[in-house]
């Protein structure tokens, strides 16, 4: 078994698209930053690494067994033992993972740029680890509230999050079923279409609106956003998070 030691981990919880899971250049001063004094290394194949990054599911029951145990948070001078936690690359993707306990990935994290040329050096002529395990990632069904990594590629980790930000305001204005309101949202997007979003169903409307949204992020997208939200308490207090207040 090979091993990490000083670890430096910036945990994202309950993430199951790996693109929330932030390359170290977008860490935040105000992230709970830990220090993994040891935790073992796992070389394994890119199916399995692709599941792990990018889904919740259950992991392999015999990668658990080789790892239970084996790592240790370092906090005040104190190591505290670590029942699953461990950190898995295919030879090009390196995520740290600690199920706090359960048999999922709950919490994952990037290493810094030092440790990852570190595990690439450690790995380079190991053995890949075989596990067995169920792949559903097939069958993963994206959707507005969990979008498709496509549709985030290229963005900052601000953009992401003000970009689901708007897909979560625009998942709540579809179970509105308010069709003046849907029209009035997309007249807003596309002014040009106004005369032709009034002869639409309700479902065409919503459809084309997010069609249009769905790509990229602009300052088109940022002010949309910001007044889709407008009034809305909890909405806006998930901008402000991550933006600061907002002016009226």
């Amino acid at each position: 078994m090979l091993y990490l030691h000083d670890v430096w981990v910036n945990w994202f919880e309950g993430e199951e698209n790996g693109y929330n899971v932030c390359h170290f250049h977008e860490w935040r001063k105000d992230d709970g930053v830990e220090l993994l004094d040891q935790v073992p290394l796992l070389k394994i194949d890119s199916l399995l690494f692709n599941y792990i990054e990018n889904d919740l599911s259950e992991l392999p029951q015999q990668l658990l067994n080789d790892i239970y145990q084996k790592a240790y948070l370092r906090k005040n001078h104190e190591r505290t033992q670590l029942d699953y936690c461990f950190v898995v690359s295919d030879g090009v993707g390196i995520l740290a993972v600690d199920t706090i306990g359960y048999n999922i990935p709950i919490r994952k994290s990037r290493l810094i740029p030092r440790q990852e040329q570190l595990v690439f050096e450690m790995l380079e002529n190991q053995e890949t680890c075989a596990y067995n395990f169920n792949d559903p990632s097939s069958l993963k069904d994206f959707h507005i509230l969990s979008p498709a990594p496509g549709l985030m590629r290229g963005l900052t980790r601000k953009e992401r999050q003000l970009k689901q930000l708007l897909f979560m305001a625009m998942d709540q204005l579809h179970s509105s079923q308010n069709a003046a309101e849907v029209r009035y949202w997309l007249t807003e997007w596309s002014p040009e279409k106004y005369e032709q979003i009034q002869q639409l169903s309700f479902e065409d409307v919503w459809e084309q609106l997010y069609e249009e949204t769905k790509y990229g992020w602009s300052p088109k997208h940022y002010s949309f956003c910001e007044n889709l939200i407008k009034g809305q308490t909890f909405f806006e207090k998930l901008w402000e998070m991550e933006h600061g207040p907002k002016v009226n």
